[in-house]
């Protein structure tokens, strides 16, 4: 391979490295399930993207795997399944009621990305000079985003799709480091989580039935109330 197309494939990677951060934000930020949902698929896209140009850069036909299998499972299965399972008007409602306003949110998201730069230079640094990429600190700035949803968002909807993007950030991480990673191994990573989402979405469709909301808080607010009762015949 011609230093040329080398330079070219690293950059094309970075391009979508940067990409996926920028989703990471933007599934922090939006407060539409749909919206949210969108944003993860156009991640996983560059996920995917990702790992088939290190596949090239590397000559490594496991990333070529990996692509394939996030490309079919989290862009094309995972918002199938989501769609089926859920009820319709979760996507289409507004979360009005998050922990923090957004601008406080993403004043803490980008403090977090700032923080896995530096600390995910030394890291990828000390695996190799073959992995000086963006991989590695967008990577984790994608997990501890992920995870950063999962404590400002209160709609079930929304704290998978978190749950998901922490994944995403796992493995654009993990990409680049592990580039030899089985098959099997991703096979089975991305089987589970179908199952989690298959799961989570009928959980959540049959919460709506009988309850009415998928807000977490309200759900914690109910089983306080519904809580009540039985401790005072409890104490009759």
């Amino acid at each position: 391979m011609s230093d040329a197309t080398r330079l070219l494939l690293e950059n094309l990677n970075a391009l979508a490295a940067g990409l996926f951060l920028l989703t990471a934000f933007g599934i922090v930020a939006m407060r539409q399930a749909r919206a949210c949902l969108h944003l993860f698929i156009a991640q996983s896209l560059l996920l995917a993207a990702s790992a088939a140009l290190l596949g090239m850069r590397f000559d490594s036909g496991h990333l070529y795997g990996v692509a394939l299998v996030n490309l079919i499972s989290k862009p094309i299965i995972v918002p199938w399944l989501l769609r089926k399972t859920s009820p319709a008007e979760i996507y289409t409602r507004r979360e009005i009621d998050q922990a923090l306003n957004i601008p406080t949110a993403l004043l803490i998201a980008l403090a977090l990305a700032i923080g896995a730069y530096f600390l995910g230079i030394p890291l990828a640094n000390a695996v190799g000079p073959e992995f000086r990429g963006p991989n590695v600190p967008i990577g984790i700035a994608g997990l501890l985003l992920g995870a950063f949803t999962l404590t400002v968002r209160r709609e079930a909807l929304s704290l998978l799709i978190g749950l998901l993007a922490m994944e995403n950030g796992a493995f654009m991480a993990g990409i680049s480091i592990a580039r030899d990673l089985g098959m099997l191994v991703e096979l089975a990573i991305a089987t589970d989580g179908l199952i989690i989402v298959f799961i989570m979405g009928v959980l959540v469709r049959a919460v709506q039935k009988h309850v009415g909301t998928t807000a977490v808080g309200e759900l914690a607010s109910l089983r306080e109330a519904a809580a009540k009762p039985a401790a005072e015949e409890v104490l009759l």
